[in-house]
Parts: C-alpha cells; sequence; structure tokens
C-alpha cells in the first residue's frame, strides 16, 4: 500500500503535523499507518496526537478501530479530536476508504460523544480477546463506532 507524505494538514483551529507512516507488516499483522500529532493551527503547540489506521483487518475491524486519538489534558473541551478527524478525511479519501470503524471503552464518554458529533453509528459493543495485544483489564470492552465518508 503507497503511503504519502502529508506533511502539514491545516484547519482553521488545529493542524495535523505528520509524525511517521508506517508501512503494514503483514507477518505481525500491523496495519500500514498515519501517525499525526494535532497541535494549535500555525503553531508547533502540540496538544494530541492522531492515528489512521489503513488496513481491514480483524484487529482494527473489531477492536482498535482505523481511528485513534487522544488530547492532553489541559486541552479537553475544545472538540479537537473531532476536528481532526475532519482533517483526516483528505487522508481517507486519498486511500479511497469509505467506511472507518472508530472504537473507544464504554465508559469514555468523551470519545463517544466525539464520535456522535462525527455522525458515526454505534454498532456494536463487544468483549476484546485476553490474548489480543490491546487488551487489558482496563481496555477489556470496545464500542465500535461506523464512520461513512461520504
Amino acid at each position: 500500500m503507497k503511503l504519502y507524505n502529508y506533511e502539514v494538514i491545516k484547519g482553521d483551529v488545529i493542524d495535523l503535523k505528520l509524525l511517521k507512516n508506517n508501512p503494514s507488516d503483514l507477518n505481525k499483522g500491523w496495519s500500514a499507518e498515519y501517525k499525526f500529532q494535532i497541535q494549535l493551527h500555525d503553531t508547533n503547540q502540540r496538544v494530541g496526537h492522531i492515528n489512521l489506521r489503513l488496513e481491514n483487518n480483524d484487529e482494527v475491524m473489531n477492536y482498535i478501530g482505523h481511528i485513534g486519538y487522544s488530547v492532553i489534558k489541559e486541552y479537553r473541551g475544545h472538540k479537537y479530536s473531532a476536528k481532526a478527524c475532519h482533517l483526516l478525511k483528505k487522508v481517507i479519501k486519498d486511500h479511497k476508504m469509505t467506511r472507518l470503524i472508530i472504537t473507544c471503552n464504554p465508559d469514555n464518554y468523551a470519545s463517544r460523544n466525539t464520535c456522535e458529533l462525527l455522525g458515526a453509528k454505534l454498532i456494536n459493543i463487544v468483549d476484546v480477546p485476553k490474548d489480543l495485544d490491546c487488551y487489558s483489564p482496563e481496555e477489556s470492552k470496545k464500542c465500535l463506532y461506523e464512520w461513512v465518508i461520504n
């Protein structure tokens, strides 16, 4: 799968700065992905990060999702995760993706709100198998949201 160098994707409030793009490793079951830093617009002030996984393997589709994000505590409450997801649409469309899965813990109401702000629909709450790398006692269940990109 071809990966692109986006460098910086600019928005009105935040920008996404490409930190790394990782090719897939089928032997390890790893998806190709982009890792971006979320930063305040036209600054280097980091407010969080967002990743986009490009593959549709079992782990991505059922437990970890295509998109993962986190915002530093003191910057929460500004909808930066939702804004970052919208900025990712360029990358998503460049890779001809139309259906993405976003997961979160059932008690992570901020992330669930982000999914709902995006228009993503809750499709299931699943148990994470104990033999997966993404499992921990705190990460034993995941809400699966489907985000359809037009």
